[in-house]
Parts: structure tokens; sequence; C-alpha cells
């Protein structure tokens, strides 16, 4: 079974600037689903279950392209696994939101949610995600983390390490530190601008999706930087 991941470097579900990757989603999404009705299941963790962050969504997923949406919550409650495993077993698409990455991780770690999230992965549920979303399935991110009492200074985390590369959402915004810290360590990189997506599948870069952005390759060899686009998938 292929393994189909979309991640989203950032913009705004609410203001429709994701709409062209939006679109994909819900395609890919629809095209799982066959002659049914496609499922999509939000998960606001990194939000702190923010639930007009769902409304946005469904408002979207349900009001443009007609995919029913549910949400699954874990921030402040344990998880009813059985009810949770219903919900997964259900999505065809699965939607992570942006914001505090590392509250996210550790949560889904404590509640038993990543489990879930990696078994509909394996039998080919879409898996998309926004900044937070887009970036915990990698080896090295850049990001903030108030869990971490760090506030608003970006530092390099551990991500989960199911794509073994270096990453950074917002790329246009954080550019001159991920650069930097780039210089100093041999290997490559993804640096993803709000409104750009890359997609993966079986853990591999096929292409990128644009609603205005751009998906970086960044390669470092001994402090040189080299970057290319990311080819799209469409115009």
């Amino acid at each position: 079974m292929d393994t189909t991941l979309i991640c989203i470097g950032g913009g705004e579900l609410k203001d429709r600037t994701t709409l062209k990757i939006d679109e994909y989603i819900a395609a890919k999404a629809k095209a799982r689903a066959g002659e049914r009705r496609a499922n999509a299941l939000f998960l606001p963790t990194a939000s702190h279950d923010f639930m007009p962050y769902y409304n946005t969504f469904h408002k979207v997923y349900t009001g443009l392209f007609d995919i029913k949406t549910d949400v699954a919550l874990c921030a402040y409650r344990e998880a009813d696994m059985t009810r949770m495993q219903e919900k997964f077993e259900k999505a065809d698409m699965i939607y992570v939101g942006g914001g505090d990455t590392v509250f996210m991780m550790n949560r889904w770690k404590a509640t038993g949610i990543l489990p879930l999230i990696e078994d509909a992965y394996k039998r080919g549920v879409i898996l998309c995600g926004l900044s937070a979303g887009a970036i915990c399935w990698f080896s090295d991110i850049y990001t903030d983390s108030a869990s971490c009492g760090n506030g608003e200074k970006y530092a390099m985390y551990k991500g989960l390490g199911w794509i073994k590369e270096k990453i950074s959402p917002h790329y246009g915004a954080r550019m001159v530190d991920f650069d930097k810290i780039l210089c100093y360590n041999n290997g490559s990189a993804y640096g993803l601008e709000d409104n750009s997506a890359l997609v993966l599948v079986n853990g591999e870069a096929l292409g990128a999706i644009s609603s205005g952005g751009t998906v970086w390759k960044i390669l470092s060899v001994n402090g040189v930087l080299k970057k290319e686009r990311v080819p799209l998938l469409q115009e």
C-alpha cells in the first residue's frame, strides 16, 4: 500500500490562502473513497484542541468539497481508544493542524494516539498537515515550542523521524536563521514557504503544490548552500 504525506508550510485556512492545496488533498481523499462519500479526520492537538480551527476546517472541506469531517481531541483529556480507533478507521484523509509541534508530539505519545496515526498512514490514508502538522514527521524540525519554555524562540528539535530530513515551515520568514543552521551541518533539508506543500509518496518527494508559495530543497556542503525549487505537480 502506497503511503502519502502532504506537508503544507503555512497559510490560513479561514482566508482560503491554501485553497489550491486543499483542492489537491480533497481530490486525493475522494479518489481513495471511491463511490462513497469521503471522510476526513482533523487533529487540532498542536493548537490545544482549539475548536474554531476545526470549525474552519469543516467549512472548507465540507462546504467546498462535500467531504464529511470529524475531529479527534486529546490535548486535555485521556483518549477513549475504542472511539478513537473508530474515527481513524473511517478516515480517508487525516489533517493535522498547526501550533506547538513539541506539545503535539508529546500528547500523541502520552495518549496512545500516535500508533493510530501511523497505522492509518501505512494503510494508505492520506496524511497531511500544516506547519506543525507538516514538519513533525521529519527527523530534525525547526520550530518554536511554548511547552519547552522558550516562547517564540525557534530552534532545532527531534521530530518523529518517519522522513530522514531536516525541515522548516514558514521558510520565507525563517530563511536567514534556518540557512545559518544548515551551513554548519552537511546534508539536505526542505524549506516550505507559506501556501506551498511538499508531496511525498512512500517517503520520497513526488513534487510540490503551490497556492502562492515555493518548496525549496536545500543542500549544504562544507558551509555552502545550494537551493533548488521542488518541481510543481500542477501549475
